[in-house]
C-alpha cells in the first residue's frame, strides 16, 4: 500500500541504528520525508524499504563534524536526534557523541530556522552521576534546551526489540556459557520499553503533540529486576543456566578488564550505572509525561519477546510451538 507524502522533510541523525530505524518507518507511515543522516551511507540500505520509493534518502553526517551536520538539517522542517552510544570506541567518545554532538544539532537547526528538535536520551541522565554515560546524557540534554529551549526530550529506560542489544546479548550468551552474571546480584530495576513505542512517542513530537520545552521518561507497563529479565528470557528460549550473582565490586574489575576489546561485553561504567534503578520517576508519572499521558499503550514483555527470542531455542524458531 503506498503512503502519501506530505511533503515535510525530517532529518533524523542516527537513523540506522537500533532506535533510529524504527523511528524512520514511523515518520514514513505518516507521510513524512526522511533524510537519514548516518556516518556510512553505504550500510543504511536497510532503511529505504521501510517507506515509499524515494521517500527516505540517506546522507553523510557525523557529529564531530559539524560542518557535516549543518549540511544534514539544511531545508529540513524538523530534526530528530537518535544518536547514543552503550561505550566508547575510538574516537566516538560519550563527550564527543552525547556531549557536544546533541549541542551541535540543536545549532545547526536552529542556524537553519528551526525552534526545536526531538532529543532522545535516557532515564538516569545526571550531571552529577559518578557514571560517565549519564553525565554526557545530561550534557546533550543542556545543550539542546540551552539553544532551543522548545525542544522535546524523550527519557526511554531500557530498550527492547528484535535489535535489542539487552535480551539478545543474554540470550545469545546462554547458548554458550553455562552461567549467565547477576551483576550487583540481579536487584537492579527496569521498566524495559518496547522499541516502537518509543518510536510513536518520537513522531508524535514531530507531529507537534507533546509539550514544547518537556522531559518525558518513557517506560512500559511493568517494573523488573534484572534477575527478573533474565528468568522471563530464560522462560521463552527453555535454557536453564546457573544465574551467577556477581557483586557490584568484581563486576567492576571485570568491566575493566573487558572495556580495552573492541566490543566489550561489559565496561566498568556500565556496572556504575547499573547501581542506580533505572524506571520511571513518580514527578513524571505525577505531571502525565509518560507514554501513557501520550495515549500510548505500553507493550508489555510477554507480548513481545515471543515474537524473536524463540529462534535461541534448541531447534531454533521452528521450535516455538513444541510442549515445554
Amino acid at each position: 500500500m503506498s503512503t502519501a507524502l506530505n511533503g515535510k522533510l525530517v532529518t533524523v541523525f542516527g537513523a540506522s541504528g537500533f532506535v533510529g530505524r524504527h523511528i524512520v518507518q514511523a515518520l514514513a507511515r505518516r507521510g513524512y520525508r526522511i533524510r537519514a543522516a548516518v556516518r556510512r551511507p553505504d550500510l543504511a540500505e536497510h532503511l529505504q524499504p521501510l517507506g515509499a520509493p524515494g521517500q527516505i534518502m540517506p546522507v553523510q553526517a557525523n557529529l564531530r563534524y559539524r560542518w557535516s551536520v549543518d549540511r544534514a538539517v539544511e531545508g529540513a522542517d524538523a530534526v530528530v536526534n537518535a544518536v547514543g552510544i552503550l561505550s566508547p570506541t575510538g574516537k566516538q567518545s560519550f563527550d564527543a557523541v552525547q556531549s557536544f554532538g546533541p549541542r551541535a544539532i540543536a545549532e545547526a537547526a536552529r542556524s537553519a530556522g528551526i525552534s526545536a528538535i526531538t532529543h532522545v536520551s535516557a532515564i538516569g541522565a545526571d550531571a552529577d552521576s559518578p557514571s560517565a554515560y549519564a553525565r554526557s546524557k545530561a550534557a546533550g540534554e543542556a545543550g539542546v534546551l540551552e539553544t532551543l529551549p522548545d525542544s522535546v526530550i524523550l527519557r526511554p529506560s531500557i530498550v527492547f526489540g528484535r535489535e535489542d542489544d539487552f535480551f539478545n546479548k543474554f540470550a545469545a550468551m546462554s547458548r554458550i556459557s553455562p552461567a549467565l552474571p547477576l551483576i550487583g546480584n540481579g536487584v537492579t530495576k527496569f521498566q524495559p520499553v518496547y522499541v516502537c513505542d518509543v518510536a510513536e512517542a518520537v513522531a508524535k513530537a514531530v507531529d507537534g503533540d507533546l509539550a514544547a520545552g518537556n522531559v518525558y521518561e518513557l517506560g512500559g507497563p511493568e517494573v523488573v529486576s534484572f534477575k527478573e529479565c533474565l528468568e522471563q528470557m530464560q522462560s521463552i528460549t527453555r535454557s536453564k543456566r546457573l544465574l551467577l550473582p556477581i557483586p557490584f565490586g568484581i563486576a567492576s574489575m571485570l568491566g575493566k578488564c573487558m572495556q580495552i576489546l573492541p566490543k566489550p561485553l561489559l565496561t566498568a561504567d556500565q556496572v556504575t550505572l547499573l547501581r542506580t534503578d533505572n524506571v520511571v520517576s513518580a514527578d513524571a508519572m505525577k505531571k502525565g509525561l509518560t507514554l501513557e499521558g501520550l495515549g500510548i499503550r505500553p507493550s508489555t514483555l510477554a507480548a513481545i519477546l515471543p515474537t524473536y527470542l524463540d529462534r535461541f531455542r534448541e531447534h531454533g524458531q521452528y521450535d516455538a510451538h513444541r510442549p515445554a
